[in-house]
């Protein structure tokens, strides 16, 4: 498949018989450590990666946005305003993928920015449903484009709440900030450890030698919607259930509780409940264990975090299916892997494999074989680097 720059840009001349103004970038995103915690006020630790979306684009004289979507065969517009009634230009519903960037401009008008007119082609390398966050990516993409377009400028981590904001109340997702955090502030050769509380957040560099291999099962998530959201009930109920069994009016989230008090106070729980918040709480301790490792170049003991995290997502969290577990195990049995973990919200999607680059493309191959041996599926295996975030690149 041609690259997705190449493919918006073609599209953009074929829809709008002219050339793009300018081609904005945004990456999709995969997350060593810190899983289901974000919405626990924990720690998190993505990836920017070099899989993206682009828009090609160029301005509209009208206060009509014109997209073209090549992957999808479809094409929609909208006026910039109105955005509250989600309708199309003929006043028809709007497609489900254009609510993403029709959603990001109006948070962005919201935020009283300029979101003009806009002619726009997307294409996009990272997959969807797959858990590398492909919907941030098309959000952070547009916002650049508008950014761009309008001439003001927003720090970054401010453009992804922007986004998320869209996510969350306009397109009715309710994700947290990880992955347009991620999409818009990535830096080549590092991870991004973010406080989910405070929104504090450092780079940190991945020792050299090491590359970020992702496994697509090829499952898709159709049940993570009402799964997840009943993680995050289960999550709020043990909060509830610990301040009081703790009796520390300062426990907020789960991310407040220790190993130690947890242990102390579990049998206070329902089982089920106290089963999904042991592995928050060993989560939320593993972060605070992992950014030393990582900084040291410790990747044995920092995959054998990874290897306790799918153990954990697997039997207390239950997020994991029997793909992805095949990918984890038989992946932690290959040379040159420090860990490997499901991904995402799980119940499909990918694995995430720490990997020594020089074993990277034997490694993927291997995995690629075992997998479709064991499961009689195919599973797309992408050797990744940690990408830059969100920008004009043409």
């Amino acid at each position: 498949m041609t690259h997705p720059r190449d493919r918006a840009i073609a599209a953009f001349r074929a829809a709008f018989n002219g050339e793009p103004a300018f081609v904005a970038r945004a990456p999709g995103r995969v997350n060593l450590l810190g899983e289901h915690v974000d919405y626990n006020d924990g720690w998190v630790l993505p990836v920017a990666i070099d899989r993206a979306a682009y828009v090609a684009a160029a301005p509209c004289s009208s206060a009509l946005v014109s997209l073209a979507a090549p992957d999808l065969s479809d094409s929609a517009s909208f006026r910039t305003m109105g955005f509250e009634h989600k309708q199309d230009a003929f006043g028809q519903p709007l497609p489900r993928w254009a609510l993403y960037p029709a959603g990001v401009a109006w948070s962005l008008e919201a935020h009283g920015l300029a979101v003009g007119g806009l002619d726009a082609a997307v294409a996009s390398s990272v997959p969807v449903g797959a858990g590398l966050s492909s919907s941030a990516a098309v959000e952070v993409v547009f916002a650049t484009a508008w950014q761009h377009l309008g001439r003001w400028a927003l720090p970054p981590l401010d453009l992804a709440r922007a986004c998320q904001r869209a996510e969350n109340e306009y397109v009715g997702v309710q994700s947290g900030l990880m992955d347009q955090f991620a999409s818009a502030c990535g830096r080549a050769g590092h991870a991004l450890l973010l406080d989910c509380r405070t929104l504090d957040w450092q780079a940190l560099p991945l020792p050299a030698g090491v590359s970020v291999v992702v496994a697509d099962s090829g499952v898709r998530r159709e049940l993570a919607g009402g799964e997840y959201n009943r993680r995050r009930q289960q999550c709020q109920a043990a909060v509830l259930a610990l301040r009081d069994a703790v009796g520390d009016p300062a426990i907020r989230a789960l991310r407040d509780v220790s190993l130690e008090d947890f242990d102390r106070h579990a049998a206070a729980l329902d089982p089920l409940v106290a089963r999904r918040a042991r592995h928050v709480v060993r989560e939320c301790d593993r972060m605070r264990r992992a950014p030393a490792l990582l900084q040291a170049g410790r990747l044995a003991d920092f995959g054998a975090l990874m290897n306790d995290c799918h153990r954990d997502l697997r039997d207390l969290y239950e997020v994991s299916t029997p793909e992805l577990d095949v990918l984890a195990a038989t992946a932690q049995k290959l040379k040159g892997c420090y860990g490997a973990r499901l991904t995402g919200a799980g119940f499909g999607g990918c694995t995430v494999n720490l990997v020594a680059a020089d074993a990277a493309e034997a490694f993927a191959r291997e995995l690629s074989a075992a997998y479709a041996s064991a499961t009689g599926r195919a599973a797309e295996i992408y050797v990744c680097q940690a990408s830059d975030g969100a920008g004009i690149v043409g």
